[in-house]
Parts: structure tokens; C-alpha cells; sequence
């Protein structure tokens, strides 16, 4: 009977929504939106806080679909990625580029018609950064791909900001490099965790070209480039002592734990290290918002 159920395919409307990578851009769209609240002092206008939601979720899931569409014959030789829909076959490539096309075409207008041109071409630049530029290039030909890569993940706050104010902002960009700062100790840590099957897959993630110790050096040296920038936004007072309060703590139990994965590294260290960065990166956005908006009335 369990066996059965294993087997089972899934619903075709999960397919095409595990196609989109929904925990990923789950995370990306709440950046956005935070960047959006922190670009007004008020509220953000209905219209452009769900269209300019939307587009932004349906540009960035249509370049996930793209990044499996390009990635189906290396994901079919990982565990991690082989049950995906392209690997086993369950929808076709004319049906995934079909349905990244209706994605990207409908984010972009709602982000054209609900926000502004500004943030349409931004978000587009974005996703060809990810879906071309590194997915198609970058990501086979050095290992530094994720650190060069990772602008293109690092922009939604960016777009939510410019969403609101349609203009780039000295304080939109500290958010900018806050995740692109994030990205390579957080990859890094999963890309350890899994290097033999990024071996296997022929893909020169930084721990298959040049080892785990030298990864595990290069994880502490930008968690802390990232504890520096996680600091601009008091320092440019953008943001006050609460979320100081937050970030020093959290920056420092960042640092601790990839000093500990350079000076004694267990087995699944990697592993916890990778999951405490989303949970580091969601508790830092979040600070941004209750100190933006509760800073004040504390303040009274």
C-alpha cells in the first residue's frame, strides 16, 4: 500500500508548481515586500503592493522554470534534484518553456500596468541574469559562478523599493548587498553538503574545484563581509537600535557557526549552517520592518 502511494504522480498542477522552486521565490517575494514598506513611511498602495507582489513572484518563477529547464540533464544525475518534473519526464520541454513564457510575460505586464517601467526592466534584467547569464554560463564555466551569479538573487528588495518610489535609493541598494552578500556562505554551505553529486553532475561548485577547507575559509570571510553590511543600515540611519539589537546577535552566531565549520567540521554542519542562513536572512528583513514601522512609537 505505501508503496503504491509512492509511486503515485503527482497532480499536473503540482508539477508546474514545483517547477517554479516555491520555497526559493517564497523567500525572494518577501524581501520584496519588505523593501516596499521600508520605501514609504506609511502604507504601501494596494495596487502596487499585490501587483507589484505578483509580477515579481511570476518573473522570478519563470526564471526558476528556466534554471530546471537548463538544468534537467545535471539534475537528473542529482539526488537532490532528479524527482524533479523535467529529470523525470512527468512534463516535457515545450510544456516548461511554455509555461515560463506565460509567467514572465504576465509578471511583466502586471509590473508595467501597477507599478512602473523602472521596475519592469529591472526585474527583467534580473531574471535573464538568472535564467541566462548564470545559469547558462557562469554556473559551468568558474566556481566563483555564485558570487558573480548572485546579483541576480540579491535584487528583489531593489525592485519591491523602486515598486513604491519608481527611483533607486542609496538605502534600496544597502538591501541589495545585504543578500548579495548572503548568497555565497549561504550556497556554499548546501554546495558542501552535496558536493559529490555536483562532482558527478560535471558543475565546479567551489568545493568540488577547491575543497571543503578552502570552502569553509571562503564561508567565514563573507559571513563576515556580510555581519559589515548587515551594520549599514543603523550606520546610515536607515534603521535604529532595534534593529541593532537583532542583528549583532544574529550576525555573531552566523560567524561563530562558520568558524566552527572551519575549526571542526561534523558531517552535518554544513547542512544546519545553510538552514540558520534562510533563517538568518528572514530574521533580518523582518527587524527591518519592525523597526521601521515600531521604531517610533517606541520612540513616543
Amino acid at each position: 500500500m505505501s508503496s503504491t502511494t509512492q509511486s503515485m504522480p503527482l497532480p499536473r498542477w503540482r508539477e508546474y508548481y514545483e517547477l517554479t522552486k516555491p520555497r526559493v521565490v517564497l523567500l525572494l517575494v518577501f524581501t520584496a515586500v519588505i523593501g516596499m514598506f521600508l520605501a514609504t513611511p506609511g502604507i504601501v498602495p494596494w495596487p502596487v503592493l499585490i501587483g507589484g507582489s505578483a509580477g515579481i513572484w511570476l518573473c522570478s518563477a519563470c526564471a526558476a522554470v528556466l534554471n530546471q529547464w537548463a538544468d534537467r540533464e545535471a539534475d537528473a544525475r542529482m539526488a537532490r534534484t532528479r524527482r524533479r518534473p523535467l529529470p523525470t519526464g512527468t512534463l516535457s520541454d515545450v510544456q516548461a518553456l511554455g509555461f515560463a513564457a506565460v509567467l514572465g510575460i504576465t509578471g511583466a505586464a502586471l509590473l508595467y500596468w501597477l507599478t512602473n517601467t523602472l521596475t519592469m526592466w529591472l526585474t527583467l534584467i534580473s531574471l535573464v541574469g538568472y535564467a541566462v547569464i548564470y545559469t547558462l554560463f557562469l554556473k559551468r564555466a568558474t566556481p566563483q559562478n555564485i558570487v558573480i551569479g548572485g546579483a541576480a538573487g540579491a535584487a528583489p528588495p531593489l525592485l519591491g523599493w523602486t515598486a513604491v518610489t519608481g527611483e533607486v535609493h542609496a538605502h534600496a541598494l544597502i538591501l541589495f548587498l545585504i543578500i548579495f552578500a548572503w548568497t555565497p556562505p549561504h550556497f556554499w554551505a548546501l554546495a558542501i553538503d552535496r558536493r559529490d553529486e555536483y562532482a558527478r553532475a560535471g558543475i565546479p561548485m567551489l568545493p568540488v574545484t577547491h575543497g571543503v577547507q578552502f570552502t569553509s575559509l571562503q564561508i567565514l570571510l563573507y559571513t563576515a563581509i556580510l555581519f559589515a553590511v548587515a551594520l549599514l543600515p543603523y550606520v546610515a540611519q536607515m534603521s535604529g537600535w532595534l534593529y541593532l539589537a537583532g542583528a549583532l546577535p544574529l550576525g555573531v552566531l552566523y560567524l561563530l557557526w562558520s568558524w566552527q565549520l572551519v575549526r571542526k567540521p561534523v558531517d552535518d554542519l554544513p547542512r544546519k549552517l545553510f538552514n540558520y542562513s534562510i533563517i538568518y536572512l528572514m530574521a533580518i528583513f523582518a527587524l527591518l520592518l519592525l523597526d521601521h514601522y515600531l521604531l517610533p512609537v517606541v520612540a513616543v
